[in-house]
């Protein structure tokens, strides 16, 4: 025993050595905030820092456009919420798939502290992270403004309101700014209920406990499979997956493999509405020039109105299913680096007008990536169109959880139908194939024969839309 002990004794005395030069190194930067990778959509579990907005040294305030980072979705800015000077980058502009909260710079409170970070490196950061420390209770902290001896009170905090007046600096602990900044919260969303208002970190987890849960797609690493064999005479090309992708075939995965669905297809008549559109265009005057989509939305939105059971969500972590009485219409759109379903909002109380420049809007910015989160996520109902491909007569579509219902449509083909009164005894009518694809939990059969009955009853006579 003593052997072992005379063994482990100089290791631990090195060990407590390193600790205690450590904290001295950490102890020897002024007070500091580290800024992590954020979590831009729900889905994010990494993303690609394109660009840097702001330069050591600089000013930042709340609002300010810290980076361009691109997410699984889009290429989004990352606006700063916090008051301070960026003292240290330690990622550069360009690096690609970084995983959420690591951290990517430094900034102080005191402009003058920004030249003790010159060496600062990550790996300092990284020792100064939230999860390697067990800092104290914060909310005996007192606010740097205070302790400046400023004769004048700060104003009695009234109960219920926020922790700072629109456009006042707003009074947090360290560890509650970090917090915040690792989860993508907006302190001035967050009720402080430490001293004068400040916000502790209670206050945060207590916001993030409050809002409402997100479903996040799990992204595991997949197995190591043994390489294909590959002809030596083959010619290809092999293409990167993108987060982009790789975040679409985990949530399509999901779907496909944890949703009892089934389709009901309908083959629709739509001369009617095809003389609809040609009649509104023709008086339009270069106003707007309405596609049959446009108005294929409006009539989803009339049809889940009537059927509610194929609006609504599946909610099992809340024991609920949410029926929806607004109808927010998923239109999927193609886009260089992958689908996106933009979302018309409240499409059963627009006009065919508003609806028909809303969605020209959606897809322009969506093919350039320049969406907002909440343009692109959530959705109560979803259409994918592939009319404009003449090949395309039929096809299902993969429901968007936790969405219930996504409709498919096809191209528009004259089919002959009998008509004893023409010459030949038939003529011929312009037609549609919709397939829905329904979530068997949430709606069940016969209510999904039920929605697509009234889809064709609205499509079928367009005047109904008016209704």
């Amino acid at each position: 025993m003593s052997a072992l002990l005379t063994r482990i004794a100089p290791r631990a005395s090195v060990l407590a050595c390193a600790a205690r030069l450590l904290l001295r190194t950490y102890a020897s930067y002024p007070p500091h905030f580290i800024v992590g990778m954020p979590a831009l959509s729900p889905t994010m579990l990494q993303g690609n820092l394109t660009s840097w907005s702001k330069n050591v040294g600089d000013k930042l305030s709340p609002g300010d456009v810290l980076a361009e980072v691109e997410t699984d979705k889009a290429q989004m800015d990352f606006e700063f919420q916090e008051e301070g000077y960026l003292a240290q980058i330690l990622v550069p502009g360009g690096t690609k798939d970084i995983p959420v909260n690591k951290p990517l710079a430094v900034y102080v409170e005191e402009e003058g502290d920004v030249a003790a970070f010159a060496n600062f490196t990550a790996a300092d950061a990284e020792a100064a992270s939230p999860s390697k420390e067990a800092p104290k209770e914060d909310t005996k902290e007192t606010p740097k403004e205070e302790s400046k001896g400023s004769a004048k009170p700060a104003a009695k905090k009234e109960s219920g309101s926020s922790s700072a007046a629109s456009g006042s600096r707003i009074f947090a602990s360290p560890l509650a700014k970090n917090i915040a900044l690792e989860h993508g919260v907006s302190l001035k969303n967050v009720e402080g209920t430490g001293p004068r208002g400040r916000i502790t970190k209670a206050d945060v987890e207590a916001f993030l406990e409050a809002a409402p849960a997100q479903s996040a797609a799990s992204k595991s690493a997949p197995a190591q499979a043994p390489a294909a064999s590959t002809p030596a005479s083959a010619t290809y090309e092999d293409v990167p997956i993108t987060n982009m992708r790789q975040i679409i075939g985990d949530r399509l995965l999901h779907s496909t493999q944890s949703i009892p669905s089934y389709i009901v297809s309908s083959q629709i008549s739509v001369s009617k509405l095809l003389k609809l559109r040609q009649s509104l265009n023709a008086t339009a005057k270069d106003q707007y020039k309405l596609s049959i989509n446009d108005i294929l939305i409006k009539a989803i939105a009339v049809a889940a109105r009537r059927c509610p059971d194929a609006n609504a969500y599946w909610m099992p972590e809340q024991g609920i299913i949410r029926k929806f009485k607004n109808v927010d219409v998923s239109v999927a759109v193609a886009t260089p680096t992958g689908l996106l379903t933009p979302i018309v909002k409240n499409a059963e109380a627009k006009g065919l007008v508003s609806i028909s420049k809303e969605i020209k809007d959606l897809g322009k910015r969506a093919k350039e990536n320049k969406l907002a989160p909440e343009e692109f996520q959530g959705g109560t109902i979803c259409i994918s169109n592939l009319g404009m491909n003449p090949a395309v007569n039929m096809f299902t579509s993969i429901i968007n959880p936790p969405q219930s219902t996504i409709l498919a449509i096809g191209t528009v083909n004259k089919v002959p139908v009998e008509d004893a009164g023409s010459e030949f005894g038939f003529t011929f009518d312009e037609k549609i194939n919709i397939t829905g694809t329904f979530d068997h939990r949430t709606i069940d059969g016969a209510k999904g024969g039920e929605f697509m009955k009234e889809l064709k009853k609205v499509i079928e006579n367009p005047l109904e839309l008016l209704l």
